[in-house]
């Protein structure tokens, strides 16, 4: 079973590729998702982002993703402490997912949404990876409509991550989400195909 990476620039559409390329038949995971698992406050990870961070993470018992954002995207030794305690865990949940997986044999392909792929070194663990890219102006337009957070916010997020033209120079395919979810669907259904073969 083929193990594909999809990354890509922030709110280029990576999470809408996924969900057609569900529809179509793939498994999907994504790295969003597991961090959002790990940082519990009662897990193990949880308790060692608290640690690193502080207690004003928190509100309430919950780690509160939007203050550990504002605090490390500020300070980026932080943000790299960070990443170094979350990035394996990741990638180990990811594998034990595709190993369980792949010995089912229930879905033609195992595809994992890792928005920091390049970022995190984590490029070789995959067969193929997928660059999911739009034009600035519409992703910072999409950034904004989903999260409602100023400019200044898509670009710090933005200048920790690798150019998404050069995602899209190393990867395998590029999917441009540029148009309609009806141009993106007919894209993504043609390259699952494609995949397939």
């Amino acid at each position: 079973m083929k193990k594909i990476a999809i990354t890509g620039g922030l709110s280029s559409g990576k999470t809408s590729v996924c969900q057609i390329l569900q529809a179509c038949g793939a498994y999907v995971v994504s790295a969003d998702e597991i961090v959002r698992r790990l940082l519990s406050s009662e897990a193990a990870i949880g308790q060692q982002v608290i640690h690193l961070l502080g207690s004003e993470i928190l509100n309430g018992q919950k780690i509160d993703r939007d203050k550990i954002a504002k605090k490390v995207f500020s300070e980026p030794e932080l943000l790299e402490r960070l990443e170094k305690i979350l990035h394996p865990k990741v990638l180990d949940e990811i594998e034990q997912q595709y190993q369980k997986i792949s010995k089912e044999q229930k879905y033609p392909l195992f595809v994992a949404e890792i928005p920091l792929l390049y970022e995190s070194e984590s490029h070789h663990f995959f067969d193929l990876i997928i660059a999911v890219i739009a034009e600035e102006n519409l992703s910072r337009k999409r950034y904004f409509d989903r999260t409602g957070r100023p400019d200044r916010d898509y670009e710090k997020r933005m200048n920790r991550q690798l150019h998404p033209a050069k995602k899209a120079a190393r990867a395998d395919f590029v999917i441009h989400n540029n148009g309609s979810l009806e141009e993106l669907k007919n894209q993504v259904i043609h390259l699952y195909q494609t995949l397939l073969k």
